[in-house]
């Protein structure tokens, strides 16, 4: 058997390669590909900020909600006030961050199944108020014609310009995560994570960390919404209900939810699923199913547990 050393030395040697590898495979697919590509970049972005949530021991069904914030904050705001592409999308991003920084403040005292449960129900009420607001957001008709990214005076107007722009957001968001894991802050989380009265008694604020990681992880979700509105062209209410919601927390837990680097394989893994199974709903499900269970009881790690990439440890 590899020395443990060893075998973290190979795969700081063989990661880079294989990720650099992944990266540069949609660049010479089909046109299909690089667009689930792009698709895979913005999950990445989005279930990262889902990972902070949970490294403080809460796991959150209204995910959808701030990706959504996100996404309509930064189309008004350039609609309404005429703001460029990088000014419209920290509106969004801070928008999304400061209703976190509110609604977290209030329902992170609760635990368990209790916040899971309130964060499903704000999920779903951001739905129905986006659906009922009409005036600005255009209803059931979502808003089309959204204008495309453009920064640093380019426009990012095709799936290739783009796949630049979405795989920057998500290989910073993975780095981000990797150097929070290995900062105090990181440790002070995961203390949180597992055992919060503990954490308290050593003069930690459980309280107060898990909403930073709320209001961080939202911001996250929020920046996932702003490029995918610019992406897609287009935003509706149905494009971030409660399914969204589940199949974030399903990439999740399937890639680990307490790995640095499952965000990033579940958002591989799991990404292309719906458009290859875009012609059988139920067998996606029955998929979504029966992957939950076997990596529950096999791997309750997740998929990144199998290469021993464990958040405590580092890569």
């Amino acid at each position: 058997m590899s020395h443990p050393t060893n075998r973290a030395r190979v795969m700081r040697v063989v990661l880079p390669v294989v990720l650099i590898a992944l990266a540069a495979m949609p660049l010479i697919g089909s046109p299909f590909v690089l667009h689930l590509a792009v698709l895979a970049c913005l999950n990445v972005v989005i279930v990262t900020g889902l990972a902070l949530v949970a490294r403080t021991g809460q796991l959150s069904l209204g995910h959808a909600a701030f990706v959504a914030l996100g996404a309509y904050g930064s189309v008004l705001a350039e609609r309404e006030w005429g703001l460029g592409f990088v000014t419209a999308g920290l509106v969004g991003i801070v928008l999304a961050g400061i209703v976190a920084a509110g609604l977290g403040w209030v329902i992170l005292r609760l635990r368990g199944v209790y916040f899971v449960l309130v964060t499903f129900a704000f999920g779903e009420l951001m739905r129905l108020a986006l659906l009922d607001g009409s005036t600005f957001t255009g209803g059931a008709n979502g808003i089309a014609n959204i204008p495309p990214a453009r920064f640093l005076g380019l426009v990012f107007d095709t799936r290739l310009s783009f796949y630049g722009l979405a795989l920057g957001a998500a290989v910073l968001s993975v780095v981000f995560l990797v150097r929070l894991a290995r900062k105090p802050l990181g440790h002070a989380f995961d203390a949180v994570h597992d055992n919060p009265p503990l954490a308290e008694s050593t003069g930690l604020s459980v309280h107060r960390l898990q909403v930073l990681a709320f209001v961080v992880g939202s911001a996250l979700a929020g920046l996932g919404g702003v490029l995918q509105a610019r992406y897609v062209g287009y935003v509706s209410p149905e494009s971030f209900n409660t399914a969204i919601s589940v199949g974030l927390v399903i990439m999740l837990v399937i890639g680990g939810r307490r790995s640095v680097w499952g965000p990033l394989v579940g958002a591989l893994v799991l990404t292309p699923l719906p458009e290859l199974f875009r012609g059988a709903v139920q067998t996606q499900h029955i998929f979504y199913g029966a992957a939950l269970i076997l990596i529950l009881r096999f791997l309750p790690q997740g998929l990144a547990g199998v290469l021993s990439l464990r958040s405590k440890e580092p890569v």
